[in-house]
């Protein structure tokens, strides 16, 4: 089972391209579950069907300990089955610990290890690595392969990068590696080539470019992925794309985060920073 996390900058769109790749990867027969790891629990959404299902905590608060698989995880597109780890109350506790809850609550339930056995793990992850729960997956190796969303945004990029600096601090003690940046879209001039000048710089590449497209907002507004939504418009091939990409990579890099003398030079250099 391949174990991959989808970090990035809170809203470049981490969701929807987990979401949007991990319907690309049913569609090609994987066998998936996706835990989904922030605390607004709408990290499957579109793979329900705009379904919200109660997160591990929700269960753990109303039922006390006696929580059954069944309870916390449902079939979405592609036989995939979805997992929320939802967050404290309002204004109380650490959203991190609901991660960390979430996944040893799947461990002990022996979601990882049925008979039918699952080809990947996704762990969409809020936001950048800022506190012990949300870094979890990369520290203690529930994932192995980290995609960094981003864009050609001054700030996405210096979230990539910061994230780029946690998972080389994990590396070191584990097998946590760097497997590519995906670049969702912003429409920024030269967001191609600047991208891939910021993977090369870091060690690694841009395993991805996923054009902006207002299908994405109309499937998004149907409650589906892309691919349900309409198979055939050409974002749908852009995520089959993606898909195919993560699914053949072979690429995993121990990343070399960039000083920021160094990432402001590559903005200045494509113009974002005159």
């Amino acid at each position: 089972m391949r174990k991959v996390a989808i970090y990035g900058k809170g809203g470049i769109g981490k969701s929807t391209t987990t979401q949007n790749t991990v319907a690309g990867l049913a569609q090609m027969g994987k066998k998936i579950m996706v835990v989904g790891c922030d605390p607004k629990a709408d990290s499957t959404r579109l793979l329900l069907g705009g379904l919200a299902q109660k997160s591990v905590l929700d269960s753990l608060r109303e039922e006390g300990e006696d929580v059954e698989l069944k309870n916390i995880r449902k079939k979405g597109y592609g036989d995939t089955w979805c997992v929320e780890s939802g967050g404290p109350e309002p204004g109380v506790g650490c959203a991190g610990r609901g991660i960390i809850t979430a996944i040893n609550m799947l461990e002990s339930l022996g979601a990882y290890e049925e008979s039918e056995a699952l080809d990947y793990a996704f762990y969409d992850v809020l936001g950048d690595v800022v506190c012990g729960g949300f870094a979890m997956p990369i520290r203690d190796g529930k994932a192995e392969e980290i995609y960094i969303v981003c864009s050609g945004e001054m700030m996405a990029m210096y979230a990539a990068n910061n994230i780029c600096k946690g998972i080389m601090k994990f590396a070191q003690s584990g097998s946590v590696r760097l497997g590519g940046l995906i670049c969702n879209s912003r429409a920024v001039d030269n967001e191609k080539e600047m991208i891939e000048e910021l993977a090369k710089m870091l060690g690694t590449h841009m395993i991805y470019f996923v054009p902006r497209d207002n299908d994405v907002q109309r499937a998004e507004i149907n409650r589906k992925t892309v691919i349900e939504w309409n198979p055939d418009v050409p974002q749908a091939d852009h995520y089959r794309g993606l898909a195919k990409a993560i699914d053949q990579n072979t690429n995993f890099v121990i990343p070399k985060p960039l000083e920021i003398e160094q990432l402001e030079k590559l903005l200045m250099d494509f113009g974002l920073m005159n």
